[in-house]
């Protein structure tokens, strides 16, 4: 499953996260952690119900790049200030990111300079309504290909707006 309340193993025993300082930063290191790509969000107030047992964290602030939760800043382990109403949860869900016709029309100002040739990284935008909308394709290796959205972003919508000439 790509979602649910986030648990971890310290010390012989399992145990869940309080949601105090929890925010997407924080989910991008649990979906990292556990090898899952998409869209990473944080969910607070027991969303996915419950846990039971210990509360092993509190306050964790990751800045988003790192490789595990045990290398962001947060409380010493078991020390915390939470109920279980406030379990931290996580949603990794690889079907959220499909929105990249509207980060590309919504990022996408006017004054193109649409380029000539076809080398390759040349991007273009198909299937929109207009010049600055579409499905973000890349030229490469004699063919016109999609781009995956894993981990697409505002910032890669803006790459691709900028790489076409828009503002």
């Amino acid at each position: 499953s790509f979602e649910g309340r986030v648990e971890v193993y310290h010390d012989g025993k399992w145990g869940t996260i309080c949601d105090d300082q929890w925010d997407d930063r924080d989910a991008e290191v649990v979906c990292r952690q556990l090898g899952l790509s998409g869209n990473p969000k944080a969910l607070s107030w027991a969303h996915y119900g419950q846990g039971s047992g210990p509360i092993l964290l509190d306050e964790v602030e990751c800045s988003g790049n790192e490789l595990s939760l045990d290398q962001c800043k947060k409380s010493d382990w078991g020390q915390q200030n939470c109920d279980h109403i406030e379990d931290a949860g996580v949603s990794c869900d690889p079907f959220t990111g499909t929105d990249l016709q509207l980060h590309a029309s919504q990022m996408c100002s006017d004054s193109p300079f649409h380029a000539a040739s076809s080398a390759e990284g040349t991007v273009r935008l198909a299937g929109g309504h207009s010049p600055r909308e579409g499905r973000v394709e890349v030229y490469y290796n004699g063919d016109w290909g999609t781009v995956c959205d894993d981990g697409w972003t505002d910032l890669g919508a803006l790459v691709v707006c900028r790489q076409l000439g828009f503002r």
